[in-house]
């Protein structure tokens, strides 16, 4: 699908039931804005909330971004509703629908039929709403594998620390850099739910860092993520943007040397016809190849040009 190829470096939370907020964030720099029907909505709110997202995603400019809200838990008495609601308001509106708090295959599905009877009944394109799916407990976790290949729809799997943290009895009251463990408490999970996603094809964020003005903190965590080959992290506060998109954008310099390894790569195999070939005091290969094209993807879509065609640009 298209859809797994969206720019998601900023994946901005923004409670459903605040049109101030929704408003705001239809302006700012985040990649992706997700309206929360789910935990940033109170349950009494919740019903009311439905009407106030749709009107935000037919009323604000959202051009750039990818528009996406998160529904209540299937299991939960909102979760039908949200979708029919949402869908038939705003469906032509809407990018992805996000699941929460996932646990198997069957979630998914769930929101996948549902999806494709609503777009039949509103003549919409089937299929053309996707799925984003929210690990956040130790079931969810175990069954990542199965839930990542769950439905053609899926452009993500998502990490939910918070949740995930409570499932797993983890003796914390917030998510940041405060775990007494030697290591990152979180390594294992974020692998495993980068590997699922791979696996099918699928793009991985990374949850949120609730300390909202500690930015070196958060800078740090999404790095640990990036370094992981995640593709973006939530943000729950405007501040958090331009580090989140900073540091999941190729720095110019890689994206240089992606350029010229692919560059180098061809010129040998199609030209010279040889299979490897040295690039200063490095071997390429295919494998090289294959690794600079993502870095030359990444870039691309963050808008990135290589530093000779900015330097033409700027003499011309």
């Amino acid at each position: 699908m298209a859809g797994r190829n969206r720019l998601r470096r900023s994946v901005l939370a923004v409670p459903g039931s605040n049109p101030r907020m929704m408003e705001k964030a239809a302006a700012s720099a985040a990649d992706e804005v997700f309206l929360d029907l789910e935990d940033a909505c109170a349950p009494l709110e919740k019903p009311a909330a439905r009407a106030k997202v749709v009107e935000a995603l037919r009323s604000h400019d959202w051009r750039g971004k990818t528009r996406v809200v998160r529904i209540n838990q299937v299991t939960s008495a909102f979760a039908l509703d949200d979708l029919r609601e949402v869908v038939t308001g705003a469906g032509g509106a809407l990018d992805c629908i996000m699941v929460p708090k996932v646990r198997n295959a069957g979630d998914v599905a769930f929101v996948d039929r549902a999806l494709l009877q609503l777009e039949q009944t509103l003549g919409l394109e089937a299929g053309s709403i996707g799925i984003e799916a929210q690990i956040e407990d130790a079931e969810g976790l175990m069954r990542a594998e199965e839930i990542a290949f769950a439905s053609q729809r899926l452009e993500t799997i998502t990490y939910g620390p918070a949740d995930f943290s409570a499932s797993m009895q983890l003796p914390s009251l917030t998510v940041a850099n405060t775990y007494n463990y030697p290591g990152d408490i979180f390594h294992y999970v974020l692998f495993k739910l980068a590997v699922a996603a791979r696996a099918a094809g699928l793009q991985v964020i990374d949850g949120p860092y609730l300390l909202i003005r500690d930015i070196e903190g958060f800078r740090d965590a999404a790095s640990r993520a990036a370094a992981l080959g995640y593709d973006g992290k939530w943000v729950l506060h405007p501040g958090q943007i331009e580090p989140a998109n900073q540091v999941f954008t190729p720095s110019q310099a890689d994206f240089d040397k992606a350029v010229r390894i692919l560059e180098a790569y061809k010129q040998a195999t199609e030209v010279d016809r040889r299979g490897a070939v040295m690039l200063g005091d490095e071997m390429i290969d295919e494998a090289s190849r294959k690794m600079a094209q993502q870095f030359v993807m990444r870039g691309s879509a963050a808008g990135l040009k290589p530093s000779r065609y900015s330097e033409e640009a700027a003499a011309g």
